[in-house]
């Protein structure tokens, strides 16, 4: 099976749903990265293949406090 896309959404339910695993606070989708942005601590979890990866070792720090002020849903690292 051949997708169109490499960026595969989950759903609003289970976005609202998940918390980040480190601070227990909401996390949000981001749909340039194709990731979960928990805002709390400044940590990008991937989403592969529709699937959170919310071990706390596949977290990606984001650089600076700032860019997760400065971010929205659209325009993520």
């Amino acid at each position: 099976m051949v997708r169109a896309s490499t960026v595969v959404e989950i759903s609003r339910t289970l976005s609202e749903i998940l918390v980040c695993p480190l601070s227990k606070q909401p996390l949000r989708v981001c749909e340039k990265s194709n990731s979960l942005i928990s805002d709390a601590i400044g940590v990008s979890f991937p989403i592969i293949d529709g699937i959170p990866c919310l071990v706390p070792k596949d977290g990606k720090i984001i650089e600076t406090p700032t860019d997760v002020d400065s971010l929205d849903t659209k325009q993520c690292t």
